[in-house]
């Protein structure tokens, strides 16, 4: 089954935490720390396979996860780093961040393989944190917590051409005429309900792709029908072919048809809508012999407004051959690089080390001051305040940091109380 959708749950390897030992040697009665460090998380890493066409892996399998890093051992033994994620989507696979919608890469062109998430950072053991008054650490760094998403996947083909039109007007028929595509074929509407590829090949070495989407009906811009499903897939391309069903057989205007999608186009999105645009005046082998040929009244309409329009019979294959050469030597006057969706949300990683930011507020409420930030945070994770060289290490980290000197300038006394995070202490100076 076709799928062109998928919402999942990523999330990197946690680092492991470093470890707190001390040597035990025969030989050597007083030894120094010895605790290793923690192993690095894994990261969650994307791919381009080329053998994929769908996302359809996705459907069922909705959470991925790297692994841990394991923490540091004794005898300065560091732990194993966590095994990176490599996760594979097709070409054209947008990734956005599901809450917002926003673009996070899009694995086209030469954006082959991404790190989209990086994993933890692995703590250090105990003998990083030996010093000339310090020598028997009692406490290690904690590795670092994993970094998580929740994504959007959205494959959008990448094709140079795209096919649109109301349901049979022959556009699986003319993609099976001009390509090596075999789309399903009959007459009711939607017969095509997955997008195909095709590349067409013509003389001397050129050619281009070709996807046809399922047919549009009015209203699919805003979810009517199946087709609206599919516009995501011509927002890559670089010529459009309006295949429309000159003879009427329908019962539908023609004129009126063209401008019904094209209405449809410009809903979804203008600048699709604003693309170079030939029209295939189809199945003109069905048109009676009457003296009013309603191709001439499509070129009436459309041609002063700078849209040429060719008439085609898909089925025996007469003026296929002139449209397709018009349709290459459109795209000789425009740019070939594939159209790459920019970037518009960093996710957060893992490693926050740099982040030394805090806040010192008074809380009326509580009667007690608050300190809180990630710098903060993180030491508390690797500081023994049971100890006494962990307390005055706690001590000099709020100096050093001018915590001390931010609650003074808010009036602490001696006694009042200070909370940070979990912790309550009192006050002396």
């Amino acid at each position: 089954m076709f799928a062109d959708r998928a919402r999942i749950f990523v999330k990197s390897g946690r680092g492991g935490d470093g470890h707190v030992s001390f040597r035990r040697e025969k030989y050597v009665p007083a030894g120094g720390p010895d605790g290793g460090d923690g192993g690095k998380g894994g990261d969650i890493i994307f791919e381009v396979d080329e053998g994929m066409n769908t996302l359809s892996d996705f459907r069922y399998a909705k959470k991925y996860k790297a692994g841990d890093g394991e923490p540091g051992g004794k005898r300065n033994c560091r732990g194993k780093n966590g095994e990176d994620l490599v996760i594979k989507v097709p070409q054209g696979t947008v990734l956005r961040e599901a809450n917002t919608g926003k673009v996070i890469t899009d694995m086209s062109g030469e954006n082959r393989r991404v790190v989209l998430l990086t994993g933890g950072k692995g703590g250090n053991g105990n003998q990083h944190y030996a010093t000339s008054t310090m020598q028997a650490p009692k406490y290690a760094q904690p590795g670092q917590a994993a970094a998580e998403l929740e994504l959007l996947l959205e494959l959008k083909m990448i094709a140079d051409v795209g096919l649109v039109g109301f349901p049979n007007v022959g556009k699986s028929t003319f993609l099976s005429r001009v390509t090596n595509a075999r789309p399903k074929i009959a007459d009711y509407p939607f017969t095509t309900l997955n997008p195909n590829l095709g590349v067409v090949d013509l003389e001397y070495g050129s050619g281009f792709v070709i996807a046809d989407i399922p047919g549009l009906i009015e209203g699919a811009s805003e979810g009517v029908g199946l087709g609206h499903e599919f516009l995501r897939h011509i927002e890559r391309t670089k010529v459009i072919i309006h295949i429309v069903d000159a003879a009427g057989t329908e019962g539908r205007d023609p004129v009126q048809d063209i401008y019904a999608i094209n209405r449809e186009l410009k809903a979804y999105n203008e600048d699709i809508a604003s693309r170079p645009q030939v029209i295939a005046a189809n199945k003109i082998d069905a048109i009676s012999g009457s003296s009013d040929n309603p191709v001439d009244a499509i070129r009436a309409e459309f041609e002063p407004k700078g849209i040429p329009v060719y008439p085609i019979s898909a089925v025996s294959g007469e003026g296929v051959k002139e449209l397709l050469y018009k349709v290459d030597e459109m795209l000789k006057g425009l740019s070939r690089e594939v159209t790459v969706f920019q970037r518009e949300y960093y996710p957060g990683q893992a490693d926050n080390s740099n982040d030394e930011s805090y806040t010192v507020e008074y809380d009326a409420a509580e009667k007690l001051y608050v300190v809180e930030g990630p710098g903060i945070e993180k030491m508390l994770g690797y500081t023994n305040l049971d100890s006494e060289k962990g307390f005055k290490f706690f001590q000099d980290f709020l100096k050093d940091k001018g915590i001390l000197d931010e609650l003074e300038a808010l009036g602490i006394k001696d006694g009042d109380t200070v909370r940070i995070y979990g912790l309550q202490f009192d006050y002396y100076k």
